[in-house]
């Protein structure tokens, strides 16, 4: 199995991953994940610092001639943020020293993990909380979990994703969309990732598109910020992965929390979950049918997944996002040290990060959904994993 582990602070030196677990003789180069590292930059709305940093990730371990090892891979990217003259984060962010003159941050801000992780941890100062719950982590996150995703498509099996809703503009329901979404899947879900990043908020309705950028100049000039809801497509699965037989085995439970885990995500649902609870049972569960070789569903409302495994139907997850917490239009809160209540402090921001939500959700799914392939099929190396689900 594939585990990882990401380090590091959101205006420290860098950030730091190691992956355990890649089978031997994967091809692996940077770009394989510079690619999703630059994409996690997109989205109409997103604030300063994607204009400045650029990441580009180093292997430290590994990797060699171009192919993994089997061993574990150690990985960094830098904090632009950091580096850059006159930041004064050095200094702020030291590993040395006491912090004696350097200002400490007292006002936690509200939906954020600021005042609770200062009582947690016992801190007199947020700044700690601050960084190191920014999503400014989904960076390492993404590159570590890229590996996985270059392992599924080495597997035959892809990953893409598109924004259905930011704030209040969106999709009525899936049926306004399926069928450009399964016919930009027909030859795999790389081809709605392709579609869904030529436009500014990953959407693949220009006038909607148009809508929501209006949306958010709007939401902006008022200080305020959006969330919404995006759709996560894996296609090429095969039958199986996950169970039935024990409640933490359940591909759908790990899928949703996998996407949980990211940064402001709230909500989770799995095909057409959601519109599920209101409807009938005859409106909602798959017809089975047989083409003389498999057993393909005649819908795939149940998003590819049944009694916690695969059925062989894309995988579909939608993940629900807040809006982002930290406004320019201040809200109340009280400092952590005196009592005293007053208004928030700004800390740069984004007006809402839905597209890069996106891509993010795309690579956390892509960690689980390779875990239960090597449970189901194992194998220390890339040709081992291929010839077992060749003879599946």
């Amino acid at each position: 199995m594939i585990r990882y582990l990401t380090a590091g602070e959101s205006h420290g030196e860098a950030l730091i991953g190691i992956v355990e677990g890649v089978p031997a003789g994967l091809p692996l180069v940077a770009d394989d994940i510079n690619v999703h590292l630059a994409r996690r930059w997109m989205g109409f709305g997103r604030g300063g610092r994607a204009k400045f940093e650029q990441d580009l990730v180093h292997f430290y371990s590994g990797v060699r001639f171009s192919k993994t090892m089997g061993s574990p891979i150690a990985l960094k990217l830098e904090n632009a943020a950091f580096l850059q003259d006159k930041s004064g984060w050095p200094e702020v962010m030291s590993v040395d020293g006491s912090g004696e003159g350097i200002e400490k941050i007292t006002l936690p801000r509200p939906g954020h993990a600021d005042l609770t992780g200062a009582q947690k941890y016992g801190f007199d100062d947020i700044r700690p909380v601050i960084d190191r719950s920014s999503a400014r982590e989904t960076a390492m996150r993404v590159a570590c979990c890229s590996i996985a995703r270059k392992l599924l498509q080495e597997l035959g099996i892809q990953i893409g994703s598109h924004v259905i809703r930011i704030g209040e503009v969106g999709y009525d329901g899936p049926h306004d969309y399926a069928e450009k979404v399964a016919k930009l899947c027909q030859y795999g879900a790389f081809g709605l990732s392709e579609a869904a990043d030529g436009n500014e908020v990953r959407m693949l309705d220009a006038d909607l598109s148009r809508r929501c950028i209006e949306h958010i100049q709007t939401v902006k000039k008022e200080g305020d910020s959006l969330g919404g809801v995006y759709e996560v497509i894996v296609t090429g699965v095969p039958v199986g992965l996950g169970s039935y037989v024990q409640w933490d085995r359940k591909l759908d439970a790990r899928l949703g929390h996998a996407i949980l885990s990211i940064q402001a995500q709230k909500g989770v649902e799995i095909g057409d979950g959601i519109a599920a609870a209101s409807a009938r049972g005859s409106a909602v569960h798959d017809p089975i049918s047989f083409d003389g070789k498999s057993f393909p569903r005649l819908q795939n409302r149940a998003g590819g997944i049944e009694g916690g495994m695969s059925n062989g139907m894309p995988i579909v997850v939608r993940g629900y996002m807040k809006p982002i917490p930290t406004l320019i239009k201040p809200l109340g809160t009280a400092d952590l040290n005196t009592g005293e209540e007053q208004p928030t402090r700004y800390e740069r921001s984004d007006v809402t990060s839905v597209p890069a939500a996106s891509t993010v959700a795309e690579a956390v799914i892509a960690m689980e959904i390779a875990n239960a392939v090597l449970e189901k099929f194992g194998g220390d190396s890339l040709e081992e994993i291929r010839s077992r689900m060749v003879g599946r």
